[in-house]
């Protein structure tokens, strides 16, 4: 198992050969090699499974006529090696990589149908100068191709210049390559949960080799076909639509024995993907069947065969006890590995995660993949998998529709009976089907900007095949097995592990498309041959079960438990400014999921979701990691190549201890010179996530110890040294530790004011009064308002984020909040010109659920050390006060929405970036008011009863 890349039609570049190289490492860790001739570049990463001293590549016939780079597995190079010999090729070694380079110079283009595995190949002609990549029948391995532009000096003429890689990544780092995403296939990934299915990637410019697809790169130009029959043969397929018994059962179990035995050749340790489901317990009570009878093909798995499962005790899905009654079953030994992921351990991974699939996926439950391989890196180097057995087998609820159709359509008849046997699945089709309309079946459309829609409006998606045999191989080669083998790959390969899927070998597939249709579906039950030929060996409760989960995780769950972590990627900048979502729509959207109200379902979000975090990676301009990143960041040279693109938390903030070049937005600076001549400067601390049941005395405390402490007994910052120091504290900070900040998904919010917030299209500026402001809301439950003392105007400045902070001012100040998005819904903060006096309509609290009402700041605590002639953030006492705005900065803006009528949930920005925006419930007029309203006058005398 291997990483290959290379270039065809540059100038020797072998720099380039190593940046590519570098990028996909984890694929190869064990050896790499390079290859140049004339316009071609092969480069190559080996781990190594089979013939571990020898199989070296780029690898070359004896003459140099051929060259090959080659990454994968065939399972029957020693019968072809056998073959070979008999017509007079010799070899050097005992690789399986020898074999394919020599099956291709004795067989040509014909002999990729012969190989029976997974493989991605390169083939260089130096006689004919012809660059031939290939890829196996079912795409397990994947290769991707990108044509070089002339900017990027590509050659002009119909061959032109071209790259290719097994990942993505290396012609992302390339530099000859321009990154852009692909927005077809966004589009078709956020409305129809669609990709994977075509030649199309999510970045422009770059395909993908389709399933048993080879192209052919020469001067004269690039030519894609197929190079197999298989999938027309599948798809040619009319066995009869009933008719299956033993003989089937047999075959069946024969030649999956067979497929098992071919893929465990190995020269390193092999274990098992165990999910507890049907296809992966089948594939671990085979491995003990061969180990139980001495098998030699079984020698690599050991004394004792090893599985690996992801389990979640106390979720709906936990599999953990059908696990146990497959590993039961096992008449071996077994050691039984059990993963635990929580959705902590997601938010840890989730850089990482992204960044592995370089494409977004379709839910979390690729990660419950990717934390199996992490955990069995640490064990063996191959692992076996059940991925295939749903496409071929008809596991999915839509085959089994698609086969009701077509069934009623030939014989009514049985087409009602099978119907009745399969009414319990039906009936939860049903209900969901119901329950979306009741809800007002949204649809995720609704979520997207409405140019985005429009340019697509177009591109539908419809389900090919009219009959099961259609639908199976349009699920095999294009809609389903496409993108699982792609998690499979990127999972298995991040972690040096190679993933085999003995399901998916072309003899047993097409033994089973030869089988009558009422061997995959038959009294209600799919899979019936398998669940056959299985039925002495599994429990009952494993071949009889009828819940399929699979390899999935509790995101309902997991999305309610990170809600707020959510909350802050929608509620960032960089979300706002995509040209794909509407913001207001999909937070609405979420808080209804959030309440059980909403339509929608934790899917639609994850892709939303999915897609900001991509765009941050691989577009968004490379930033340093926080100080609290949570990702699992990655110290070699070959991951930081891979990556090549921003962390998700967007932002260059430093801790408490890098205060040697603190960070600032472009063209702003940290120093500042106050009008009577003082120069200060700002050192901004991050704090951790802030709680309502934190120490706010403790936390100051801490934070600045740690912020001082670093500077060294100079007290230096850069080379200046400083001895006053004033320490300013966010007014969130204060607000949330003095439970005057709440989260803004716990503001109810009435159906009514959803559906009237759409309509809302303006938000007016507050009304200004002679030398003194009024902010003003108004909702259908409560009428507050709050005076704020005018603010000289100032040049604005920026700083990086921090709670505990300092900046120059003479009263209270808005101070910078934690550095966080705003998750939470806060009074707007002023700045009073004189000490503060707070209404007390402004700080009484609402009597229901909502958000407060805009009272005045409170004084941030300060702490002054001795004065000295240089001040670092020293508070002054006369001239205006520059304003601090930008990231965490919070300021009662002129433009704080005010209410007329009814109230809507709308999201409304009170700073100029996003991480300062708050919930509110209320909605804008069409123009603003000319002059604050009275309050009303309460009534003199009590309401009377009339008499009837």
């Amino acid at each position: 198992m291997c990483g290959i890349a290379g270039y065809f039609g540059l100038e020797e570049d072998r720099g380039l050969l190593d940046r590519m190289n570098a990028a996909q490492r984890h694929r190869g860790p064990d050896d790499s090699g390079t290859h140049v001739d004339g316009p071609v570049g092969l480069a190559h990463q080996r781990l190594s499974i089979i013939d571990r001293e020898g199989g070296r590549q780029p690898m070359a016939t004896p003459e140099g006529r051929y060259v090959l780079a080659y990454n994968g597995e065939v399972y029957n190079y020693r019968a072809l090696r056998d073959e070979l010999a008999a017509a007079s090729h010799t070899f050097v070694s005992h690789s399986d990589t020898e074999v394919v380079l020599q099956a291709y110079a004795a067989w040509g283009r014909e002999a990729f149908d012969r190989l029976n595995g997974m493989f991605a190949i390169a083939v260089w002609d130096r006689d004919e100068q012809t660059l031939t990549l290939a890829r196996d029948q079912f795409g397990i391995k994947p290769l991707h191709v990108s044509r070089v532009s002339e900017a990027h000096g590509g050659r002009r003429g119909p061959g032109g210049s071209w790259l290719f890689a097994s990942e993505i990544s290396p012609i992302l780092v390339s530099g000859r390559h321009d990154r852009a995403p692909n927005e077809r296939s966004l589009f078709r990934y956020l409305r129809h949960r669609v990709h994977d299915d075509g030649a199309e990637t999510f970045f422009e410019g770059i395909e993908r080799l389709l399933p048993g697809e080879m192209a052919t790169i020469s001067a004269d130009g690039f030519e894609r076909r197929r190079y197999g029959t298989l999938q027309h043969d599948l798809e040619r397929a009319r066995p009869a639509a009933t008719g299956a018994g033993a003989e089937e059962v047999a075959a069946l179990r024969d030649g999956l024995t067979e497929s098992i035995a071919l893929r465990l050749r190995s020269d390193v340790p092999v274990g098992t993907s165990l999910s507890g489901g049907l296809d992966s317990s089948t594939i671990a009570v085979g491995i003990d069947r061969l180990l139980t009878t001495h098998d030699t093909s079984a020698e690599a798995v050991g004394p004792r065969q090893q599985t690996f499962s992801a389990v979640f005790p106390g979720y709906r899905n936990d599999e953990e006890r059908w696990v146990d009654d497959a590993v039961d079953a096992c008449s071996g030994p077994v050691q039984s590995h059990r993963i635990r992921p929580t959705s902590d351990d997601l938010l840890a991974d989730l850089t990482d995660f992204v960044r592995t699939q370089e494409e977004p996926v379709v839910s979390t439950g690729p990660y419950a993949q990717y934390r199996v391989m992490k955990e069995a890196s640490r064990h063996v180097t191959v692992m076996l998998d059940g991925q295939g057995a749903d496409e071929m087998l008809a596991g999915y609820v839509p085959q089994t529709v698609t086969h009701l159709r077509s069934l009623v359509s030939r014989d009514r008849r049985a087409g009602l009976a099978e119907i009745i046997a399969n009414r319990d699945i039906l009936a939860g089709q049903v209900r969901s089907r119901l329950r979306t309309r009741l809800q007002g079946g949204g649809s995720v459309s609704l979520l997207l900007r409405r140019d985005f829609r429009a340019v697509h409006a177009e591109d539908t998606y419809a389900v090919e095949g009219a009959t099961l045999r259609q639908r199976l191989v349009h699920d095999l080669f294009v809609a389903s097995l496409p993108a699982l083998l792609r998690y499979e790959d990127r999972n298995s390969m991040r972690f040096s592990v190679e993933g085999r899927v003995p399901f998916l070998d072309p003899d047993l597939v097409r033994t089973v498309f030869a089988m009558p249709d009422d061997a995959i579906i038959r009294d209600g039950w799919n899979k019936h041959v398998l669940r056959d030929a299985e039925e002495h060996v599994l429990p009952a409760s494993i071949t009889r079960r009828r819940n399929k989960i699979g390899f999935t995780t509790p995101q309902n769950e997991w999305f309610h438990e990170q809600r707020e972590f959510i909350y802050r990627v929608f509620l960032s900048e960089s979300f706002a400014s995509r040209p794909y979502f509407d913001r207001t729509e999909v937070l609405n959207a979420f808080e209804q999921w959030l309440s059980g109200r909403g339509s929608l379902d934790s899917m639609a979000f994850w892709r939303i979701l999915n897609v900001e975090l991509w765009l941050r990676e691989f577009f968004d301009a490379r930033a340093e990691p926080a100080a609290d990143d949570t990702s699992d960041t990655r110290s070699d040279a070959a991951d930081d190549a891979r990556s090549g693109a921003a962390t998700p938390t967007g932002g260059a903030v430093r801790g408490a201890g890098s205060l040697t070049a603190p960070a600032t937005n472009e063209g702003k600076e940290l120093d500042i010179e106050l009008p009577d001549g003082t120069r200060v400067r700002r050192l901004p601390v991050r704090t951790p996530q802030v709680a309502d049941t934190d120490d706010l005395v403790a936390l100051v405390v801490d934070r600045v110890r740690a912020h001082v402490d670093a500077l060294g007994d100079g007290r230096s910052v850069a080379g200046s040294g400083f001895s006053r120091w004033h320490v300013f504290v966010s007014e969130k900070v204060v607000a949330i530790t003095q439970h005057r900040s709440f989260f803004i998904w716990d503001i109810p919010v009435s159906r009514a004011a959803r559906v009237l917030s759409r309509h809302v299209t303006r938000t007016p500026r507050a009304s200004v009064s002679g030398h003194r402001s009024r902010c003003s809301w108004r909702s259908t439950r409560r009428v507050s308002r709050g005076c704020c003392s005018p603010r000289p105007r100032a040049p604005r400045e920026s700083s990086s984020d921090g709670g505990v902070s300092s900046t120059p001012s003479s009263g209270a100040t808005c101070a910078p909040s934690t550095g966080r998005p705003s998750t939470r819904s806060t009074r707007p903060t002023c700045r009073p010109s004189s000490p503060p006096r707070i209404p007390t309509a402004c700080l009484r609290p609402s009597r229901r659920r909502s958000a407060p009402h805009c009272p005045r700041a409170l004084p941030t605590p300060s702490v002054a050390p001795s004065s000295s002639t240089r001040t670092t953030s020293a508070a002054t006492s006369s001239g205006p006060m520059p304003r601090a705005t930008g990231p965490g900065w919070s300021r009662c803006s002129p433009t704080t929405p005010w209410v007329r009528g009814h109230s809507a949930p709308r999201w409304r920005s009170s700073s100029t970036t996003s991480e300062s925006w708050t919930r509110a419930r209320r909605r804008a007029p069409t123009r603003a008011p000319t002059r604050a309203r009275p309050r009303a006058r309460p009534r003199t005398r009590p309401r009377t009863r009339r008499r009837s």
